[in-house]
């Protein structure tokens, strides 16, 4: 039983346009017409099979062999049917049989059965199926539902609008496809006041019976009513594909689509309405290939609007006016095409260009005697080329070209035609013209005094430039930046410093966010000599919240704070250059910080105000959704810095702004600055960038004292690197400057993976040792030991283990383990040899086991010897004389000798 699509219940419910009614409508068609295509193919393919149907079917044939169909192709049962549901008899054509007759009159008596019906809906979808497939213009309302289709209308006209909007949709369900009861119910609804949903039906009959043009018009027209311009441009494009060639509809949809602001569609109408323009109608074809040029050259598509002016001046040469004639120049001036504005100037404006040639006087001649060929041989060329208005004089003849402008030339294109002659170094005919030009107000036409000025800044001639723009910029209405620029430029071309940056400061109060300006002045400002207003000029335009939305803003702060960089360093500004460093950085890492904890700040704690980084707490930095939103901006923001700086000149303004932090001892924000690199994803995945990231933050918090961070950088690096000493050297050093024994644990971890390395080993023997577990310290140290016996730090470590052990309360065999411990110290002492070191290491010794006299010999003979001399380190750093004497000290006020003690420490131990 057919009913109504799902596209035309979408459609009437406001769900979907029209448009998209129609594409679904078209879509659907298709899939029906691809499952016909197969059922027929199947059917062909299976004619010869036998049907289980065939004998059930059987009664159905036969009666419809008996029924049989009318003239119009319609059973005449659903003639029976439909007539027995009005209550109505239909008369009988005359062509049917007696016996037909008689019994189409007995049936109609009768009441309609359910299979009737049944019957009825099958024979109308067959029949509207039919109609779909054929092609030829007509009704697709079965002649059965017509009578049902009158009836409707004639309630619509006695004013039973809802019987009749009854009866349209009960039409629309037998047969959806028929155009007049959506017609019907368009006038019902309009009727009732409901325009929008007249109109969706009028569409739906419009689309139904789509050859009615003038109905595709009315249904824009309507459409406009209701400000529904696409739709308005999807009517037109209906009518225009039945009546492709009506000027009136494209000019309507051009104009919708310029409304819309579809330039290219518009630009395409109107063409093809210059294509349809007979020759006849000039002066329209004329009047919109003006106004499509000035289309096009508004759009920046100077060559399309070239191509316009082009074909028009070709095929209407005699209604060409002054106004096209300047259309056409200022075109032509506009793509740098001179010779070919010149052209159209002199063929279309009757302006004439004349050239002269005068020979040499006699007495030149005669001084030219050596170059008489030559002259002959240019005369002749002067002569060759002496029909064109603009040929190069020669060596041996002066041309002269003069220029004849007859009156009612418009000032715009004598203008245009100076522009012309400059930009093609015709200047002879340029003065009287200049002379006519300056005659007019700056104030009415300083616009034509601007284009002159500007084509001989082009050129170079900037003498001729210079008064044109001093008149512009004396003048109330053109005293603009723009003009101030240009006197600027021609100033400093001229060599006038002093008055160019006088321009430029003009051109920064008119419009402070222009950037060459600024920059310009900044730069003559110190050839001047004054640092202070150079760096003035060069002050921020933005304010950070624009700086973090507008990325065009960015873009250009970026750029100013470059050039305010360098010049802050050439002046030895340290504190104002890492404040633009730290600018720049901020801007490029500003997700980075956020995730990295730090802020920038503005601060006057030094006495002058300058910017610091900060470590914040993460409830002061700003929830999620703030944070999203800024993450999109900074993608759009980071894709413009990234096109002002490559990835490695940022990466060298992040070194100099290291380097710059620790050269002012600013190591706590150096260190804040790597962190933030680090979360920077471009700096990260690059791993070479990555650990000298790693080695910067290492240096800066050894530098801050840090020694707790430092000691998260060099165990990352030991454990990537185990064997390298310098690294282990650092590792160290950190330790013993944390004061903190959580690498002990890090280091017998470490150890068990690399059994054999010999850092460890040693590391693993000082952590044992200082901890008082000097079975495993002595343990570590002698594997050390039998790796390297001639290492004198080995024997030294292990003599004074053996003695720390014999200096425990509860110990067996102290006396063996003072004999090895002395055993090994004498190792040491010859590995190494007579020196302040280890004369003072055996005293030191000798001085904690209470052996006094003997620690005495030696303390005396390392003050009896020099200090080492080692490359890097200063002599006083390695001197043990200050150690020795106060250890003496100690031991001679222990005994009571105050003199002898006082006497070691004034000798040695005063500062």
């Amino acid at each position: 039983m057919s009913g109504f699509s799902p596209e035309l219940i979408d459609y009437l419910e406001g769900k979907i346009s029209f448009e998209e009614f129609e594409r679904r409508r078209e879509e659907r068609k298709s899939r029906e017409k691809d499952g016909e295509n197969a059922s027929a193919d199947e059917n062909t393919e299976d004619v010869e099979a036998p049907s289980s149907s065939r004998k059930a079917s059987g009664k159905s044939q036969s009666q419809d062999e008996t029924d049989g169909e009318t003239s119009d192709g319609v059973s005449k049962s659903v003639h029976r049917v439909f007539a027995s549901m009005l209550g109505e008899n239909e008369e009988e054509e005359e062509e049917e049989d007696e016996e037909e007759e008689e019994e189409e009159e007995e049936e109609t008596t009768e009441q309609p059965t359910a299979g009737d019906v049944f019957v009825l809906e099958m024979v109308l979808n067959r029949e509207t199926k039919k109609m779909m497939k054929e092609k030829r213009p007509r009704s697709k309302l079965p002649r059965a539902l017509r009578g049902l289709m009158g009836e409707a209308n004639i309630r619509f006209a006695r004013g039973e609008r809802e019987e009749a909007i009854l009866m349209c949709m009960e039409i629309i369900r037998q047969a959806p496809l028929a155009h007049e009861p959506f017609s019907t119910l368009a006038m019902i609804y309009e009727d009732q006041g409901d325009m929008e949903k007249s109109l969706q039906f009028e569409l739906i009959a419009a689309h139904l019976n789509p050859s009615d043009t003038e109905e595709w018009v009315r249904l824009a027209e309507m459409s406009l009513e209701q400000d529904n311009i696409k739709q308005a441009v999807f009517c037109y494009t209906k009518a225009l594909k039945y009546d492709a060639s009506n000027v009136r509809y494209l000019w309507e949809r051009s104009s919708l689509y310029e409304q819309l602001g579809e330039h290219k569609m518009a630009m395409d109408g109107y063409r093809r309405i210059l294509n349809l323009l007979s020759p006849s109608d000039g002066e329209r074809f004329m009047q919109l290939a003006r106004d499509m040029a000035k289309s096009y050259y508004e759009a920046n598509d100077v060559t399309s609007a070239i191509e316009i002016i082009e074909e028009a001046f070709t095929k209407h040469q005699s209604l060409v006016s002054m106004e096209d004639v300047n259309i056409a120049a200022e075109l032509y001036i506009s793509s740098k095409q001179y010779d070919k504005a010149l052209a159209v100037i002199t063929d279309f404006a009757g302006i004439v260009l004349e050239k002269k040639v005068s020979e040499k006087s006699a007495t030149e001649e005669k001084k030219d005697t050596g170059a008489v060929v030559e002259t002959q041989e240019s005369q002749e060329a002067v002569t060759e080329d002496q029909s064109h208005p603009v040929a190069e004089s020669s060596a041996a003849a002066v041309e002269k070209v003069s220029c004849c402008i007859p009156e009612g030339v418009p000032i715009d294109i004598t203008v245009k035609l100076m522009v012309c002659l400059v930009h093609l170094n015709i200047l002879e005919p340029l003065n009287p013209l200049l002379t006519t030009l300056v005659e007019q107000n700056p104030e009415e036409m300083g616009d034509l005094y601007l284009d002159v000025a500007e084509a001989f800044l082009d050129v170079g001639e900037y003498n001729s430039a210079l008064p044109l723009l001093s008149s512009l910029v004396c003048s109330e209405r053109y005293n603009l930046a723009v003009v101030w620029l240009r006197h600027a430029e021609c100033l400093k071309a001229l060599g006038h410093m002093e008055r160019a940056a006088e321009s430029y400061a003009k051109v920064v109060d008119l419009a402070p966010l222009h950037l060459d300006a600024r920059i310009s002045l900044s730069t003559l400002q110190q050839q001047l000599g004054r640092p202070e207003k150079a760096l003035e000029a060069l002050e921020p335009m933005y304010d950070p919240d624009t700086l973090a939305q507008d990325a065009n803003a960015a873009q250009q702060e970026l750029k100013l704070l470059l050039h305010r960089s360098t010049l802050l360093y050439s002046q030895g500004k340290m504190y104002g250059y890492i404040d633009t460093l730290l600018t720049m950085l901020a801007m490029l890492l500003k997700v980075a910080m956020s995730r990295a904890q730090v802020c920038l700040i503005s601060s006057s704690k030094s006495g002058e105000r300058h910017l610091y980084l900060i470590k914040v707490s993460r409830d002061k930095i700003s929830d999620n959704d703030d944070q999203e939103t800024a993450n999109c901006d900074a993608k759009a923001i980071f894709a413009v810095l990234t096109s002002v700086l490559t990835k490695d000149d940022w990466w060298n303004l992040l070194l100099k702004a290291i380097y710059s932090l620790c050269d002012l001892s600013r190591y706590k924000e150096a260190e804040l600055l790597v962190d933030s690199s680090l979360e920077y994803y471009s700096f990260y995945d690059d791993r070479q960038k990555r650990k000298e990231l790693e080695y910067f933050g290492l240096s800066a918090a050894i530098l801050d004292k840090n020694f707790r961070k430092a000691y998260n950088y060099i165990r990352i690096m030991v454990m990537e690197n185990v064997n390298k000493p310098q690294l282990w050297n650092i590792f160290n050093q950190v330790t013993m400057q944390s004061q903190d024994v959580r690498h002990h644990r890090f280091c017998l971890r470490l150890m068990l993976k690399n059994p054999d390395n010999h850092a460890l080993c040693v590391l693993n023997g000082h952590n044992a040792f200082v901890s008082g577990s000097f079975k495993h310290a002595l343990g570590q140290y002698v594997q050390a030991f039998r790796a390297n016996p001639d290492e004198p730090l080995y024997s030294l470590c292990i003599g004074l283990t053996f003695i720390h052990m014999a200096s425990q309360k509860y110990v067996l065999k102290r006396h063996a383990l003072l004999v090895q411990g002395f055993s090994f110290l004498h190792r040491y002492l010859d590995l190494r040899g007579p020196c302040q070191e280890s004369f003072y290491n055996l005293g030191r010794g000798l001085h904690q086991l209470g052996l006094l006299h003997l620690a005495i010999h030696y303390y005396q003979k390392v003050l009896e010897l020099p200090p080492l001399t080692l490359e890097g380190i200063e002599t006083d750093q390695t001197d043990l004389r200050r150690d020795t004497a106060f250890n003496l000290s100690l031991i001679y006020q222990s005994s009571g000798n105050t003199r002898m003690a006082q006497k070691m420490l004034y000798t040695y131990a005063i500062v």
